[in-house]
């Protein structure tokens, strides 16, 4: 318990084929993949994690057929709306993430409520990635940062690191410890490209629906067994490690 990721980030993939080998719709897919997010959202609070970051509807994801995106959205907002009140018995925030604006109003809505009713919430950050891409979200930093050069506002030299990072739309949340994919395949799919530079990355076959709380417990296992270095030797971890130990004890 003393190494739980304070930030998880999860690729939920599978729903679809999930579907397809019981014969179903894939709209059948992603209802039943709501189930896990609850599991999901309920386990990462229990454990202690700070943030969860779900990747529910990509940019790319507009390019899917119109039944199946009007099927979705619709399944967005029937879903946060109904989880809302486990949300706030759990303590749990909303975060939207993404190009919110291109939601239809009627779901937008549900989640713009969402956010703002578990604003004073504590617990558990949920940041929801909505019609979010990496690639798009880089983009929007660099149009903000130009604009204030060109405003005068900054100079290019002011440019720094966290000057990007303050400008995307993850502004004020740590970067993943931990990212998981499920469904088998393992490529980052345009999710959080700047931000999980040194994150830990866990790939499981298993299927979003069938991703349970003993699924994401292995994942976290996983991620307590590996030695994170962030550039650094072995030696130079194992000394710090050390030596806050040893500063801990003697307070």
């Amino acid at each position: 318990m003393t190494r739980i990721p304070r930030h998880v980030a999860i690729i939920m993939d599978g729903n679809g084929r999930w579907a397809k080998q019981r014969g179903q719709d894939r709209s059948d897919g992603h209802a039943e993949g709501v189930t896990s997010v609850h599991n999901a959202v309920e386990f990462a609070s229990d454990m202690g994690v700070g943030y969860l970051t779900l990747y529910a509807f990509s940019t790319e994801n507009w390019n899917r057929p119109q039944s199946e995106v009007d099927t979705l959205m619709h399944l967005i907002g029937w879903a946060i709306e109904r989880e809302l009140p486990d949300l706030l018995a759990h303590n749990v925030r909303i975060r939207l993430i993404g190009d919110i604006d291109r939601i239809p109003e009627g779901p937008r809505q549900k989640l713009l409520n969402s956010q703002q009713t578990t604003a004073h919430c504590t617990g558990l950050i949920l940041c929801m990635c909505l019609s979010y891409s990496s690639r798009w979200e880089i983009v929007e930093a660099a149009r903000k940062l130009a604009d204030a050069v060109s405003r005068g506002k900054m100079s290019i030299s002011d440019i720094t690191e966290d000057v990007v990072a303050d400008n995307l739309d993850t502004a004020g949340i740590p970067d993943p410890d931990l990212l998981i994919r499920t469904g088998g395949e393992q490529r980052i799919s345009n999710f959080l490209l700047w931000q999980i530079a040194y994150s830990e990355l866990y790939f499981t076959d298993i299927l979003w629906p069938e991703f349970g709380k003993a699924d994401f417990a292995k994942a976290l296992l996983d991620y307590q067994r590996r030695e994170r270095r962030f550039g650094k030797t072995s030696e130079q971890v194992s000394h710090e490690a050390e030596t806050d130990s040893n500063t801990d004890t003697m307070r």
